[in-house]
């Protein structure tokens, strides 16, 4: 969460923000889109469930995932952030669905009831970890080829299969635009202020941080989501439902390796380190793309014009109104449908 696109990464961005491209590209809507429903009192949001979960052994993961749609439709895969799960996309998915999209939802590695299939395999949160289990799911289910969208975590996965494997990639959707972490420029000290908005990162560097949120995952996730949504008047029973992912016994180390190593606290896998040098350099995407913000995100982002040359195909922004916050796909589930729907026919 409120990884998005932070301060830090302004330095390797901010040689190449630009006037922001927006182009129609015979898309409906306009750059500044307003949300149907009214995200502060989650009219839009249904409260919506999914089926039955199902497995399948993928990588090193034996992953739980939804499957909702068409089995012969194209596929889009949906992938969620910190602290949230796949609920986020409940109300999207039967969107798409009934459009005749076949819909993936899968649980990222340490959320709900996906599991590592070996006791001994380290439990890393590293950014190419995410993206590789992505691309080992896709070849467990004999997908070739899908349209992305994601949020947070969720996003960094997307952006990153995008940028290394495009031939996976059809499209993609990606809420706060670009992101691939830069643990260079993560070195770098920050102005006070920018510094006190990343105040769990260096929690999650101790271990009272990592104890704290072994204990209070539910109170620590609930801030979170009002940090980052601050309009989003959530249920109790809405946030219960996907708190319930963050019951999983890889977690907290999930979690909490994830920060160190974007601080270069903790090391990765040395097996990723081709991939990580790769996204070093900042790789642009190619494939379709349209990135989405909210107009009430309270996680660190970028104003869109810093990433805009980040996409060198067929790019478009939409900014949203209507108090929307940091988790889009499910305060503007409409919203969030749609561009996945466009992006497809870019």
């Amino acid at each position: 969460m409120f990884d998005q696109i932070d301060g830090r990464r302004r330095r390797l961005l901010g040689g190449a923000a630009t006037t922001l491209v927006v182009a129609s590209f015979g898309l409906p809507g306009s750059a500044t889109a307003k949300a149907s429903g009214n995200a502060r009192r989650g009219k839009e949001a249904t409260g919506a469930t999914f089926g039955p979960l199902r497995q399948v052994d993928a990588g090193v993961l034996n992953v739980a995932y939804v499957d909702v749609g068409p089995a012969n439709g194209p596929v889009v895969i949906l992938l969620h952030g910190w602290p949230y799960d796949i609920h986020a996309f409940a109300d999207v998915a039967p969107i798409l669905a009934a459009k005749g999209f076949r819909v993936i939802v899968p649980y990222l590695r340490g959320y709900g009831a996906t599991r590592f299939l070996a006791s001994d395999t380290m439990r890393n949160g590293q950014q190419a970890a995410f993206a590789v289990d992505v691309i080992a799911l896709m070849d467990a289910l004999k997908i070739e080829k899908a349209v992305f969208g994601g949020f947070d975590w969720g996003a960094r996965a997307a952006n990153i299969v995008a940028a290394l494997w495009p031939e996976r990639c059809k499209a993609l959707v990606s809420v706060s635009g670009y992101d691939v972490e830069d643990r260079e420029a993560d070195k770098a000290p920050l102005p006070p202020a920018d510094e006190k908005r990343w105040w769990y990162e260096f929690y999650f560097t101790t271990e009272r941080g990592r104890a704290g949120y072994d204990k209070y995952r539910r109170e620590f996730a609930k801030l979170i989501w009002q940090l980052a949504s601050p309009n989003w008047q959530f249920d109790d029973a809405t946030f219960a439902r996907s708190a319930a992912a963050l019951d999983n016994p890889d977690q907290v180390s999930i979690c909490i390796h994830n920060y160190r190593w974007r601080l270069g606290l903790a090391e990765g896998e040395a097996k990723y380190d081709a991939l990580e040098s790769k996204l070093a350099a900042a790789p642009v995407i190619a494939v379709p793309t349209i990135t989405l913000e909210g107009d009430a995100n309270g996680a660190p982002h970028l104003e869109p014009s810093a990433y805009a040359r980040k996409f060198s195909g067929k790019y478009f922004h939409r900014q949203l109104k209507g108090g929307i916050g940091h988790n889009l796909p499910q305060e503007a589930p409409q919203a969030f449908a749609s561009a996945i729907v466009d992006v497809s026919h870019l």
